[in-house]
């Protein structure tokens, strides 16, 4: 079986589309495919590295790249996965942006309502 090629680096190769909102040296900015919310973006550095562990110099610009984006713009979730189990699709780290307001019905995965409060 023939591995398919990383979807981000082939944007940032330039041999697929993606709709750009910021291009920096290192980093792009994109709208995901099917967004959660208007506003909501893809930060991805343009070094292939799989995970935020990965190496945590590119993660750390990453990072910083997507607090430069949203930095006075109100409330946004910062959202990444490391494994399958964790949601992690795809295998190049990205950093999903998603800007949030009251009452915006958009419940966080691991959200249940379930929770105990416990005494302290």
């Amino acid at each position: 079986m023939t591995e398919q090629p990383c979807p981000f680096c082939e944007i940032v190769a330039g041999r697929a589309h993606a709709q750009v909102a910021e291009e920096w040296d290192d980093t792009l900015a994109i709208v995901p495919l099917n967004p959660v919310v208007n506003g909501h973006l893809l930060v991805i550095p343009k070094e292939h590295v799989r995970d935020f562990v990965d190496d945590p110099v590119v993660s750390a610009q990453t990072m910083y790249r997507a607090s430069e984006l949203v930095a006075g713009l109100g409330s946004y979730n910062l959202i990444t996965s490391k494994g399958r189990p964790a949601t992690q699709s795809v295998f190049h780290l990205h950093l999903h942006l998603i800007p949030r307001a009251v009452d915006d019905g958009l419940a966080l995965p691991w959200y249940s309502g379930r929770g105990k409060r416990v005494a302290s």
